[in-house]
């Protein structure tokens, strides 16, 4: 991913300097190429680097005045297999209902589904998946033993679902853990933390966004309409 941007204020080679250590700094950033006489800066990144953070590391010294973002793209063109993997959940919660068209059911069936996938990629790079939940999810931050065990939890809500198992204890369940989780989501996205997303597992990659805090929210209305 690469961000151009005009910076006021840069005038010499310690400016240079400056502006190259504290963009560096930030999480994420790959490369940074500063163009003195054109007062641009080139940043590469392998995630989204908002202007905000950028502007506040390089002090007020210095202002961005134009800003030539691809990120926005990119991180469109990131959250593809989320959008992608919700397609498919629903038209496979179509299926399995295809010849009783019931909503509840409908609903439920998406439920399993969504578990039982979000987990698979989980489990597929299990061993860093602990540690990049914990930095969002409040209960996983205070317990590791949590966020080993949330795959599993996924796992066994998306089994319960599909088989009809006490749906009424298991979207209270649900309720509770996604409930935990958009807490978490949404005051990362107020602080405009650069993070992953883990919902997908660390393999996709995903930045956390407004997305996550959406699949979240459609989960909880979901659980909410059962309980109802």
């Amino acid at each position: 991913m690469q961000k151009t941007i005009t910076v006021s204020g840069m005038t010499c080679k310690k400016c240079e300097n400056f502006i190259i250590e504290k963009i560096s700094s930030l999480s994420g950033v790959s490369n940074v190429i500063v163009m003195l006489k054109e007062g641009k800066v080139i940043i590469s990144s392998d995630k989204y680097v908002n202007k905000e953070n950028i502007q506040e590391v390089i002090g007020d010294k210095y202002s961005i005045i134009d800003i030539n973002d691809s990120f926005k793209s990119e991180k469109l063109k990131a959250l593809r297999p989320l959008f992608l993997i919700f397609i498919y959940l629903i038209f496979g919660s179509y299926y399995l209902n295809q010849d009783d068209l019931v909503w509840d059911k409908i609903m439920i069936d998406f439920m399993g589904l969504f578990f039982i996938v979000f987990s698979f990629f989980k489990f597929l790079d299990y061993s860093t998946f602990p540690k990049s939940f914990s930095q969002y999810d409040p209960l996983a931050s205070k317990s590791i033993l949590y966020a080993n065990l949330y795959p599993f939890i996924e796992l066994f809500l998306g089994l319960c679902f599909l088989f009809d198992f006490k749906i009424k204890v298991i979207s209270l369940i649900t309720l509770f853990i996604l409930g935990i989780t958009t807490i978490g989501v949404t005051k990362s996205l107020f602080r405009k933390n650069q993070i992953e997303c883990a919902c997908l597992g660390t393999s996709m990659k995903l930045p956390m966004t407004e997305a996550t805090l959406i699949e979240n929210l459609i989960m909880i209305l979901m659980s909410l309409n059962i309980l109802i």
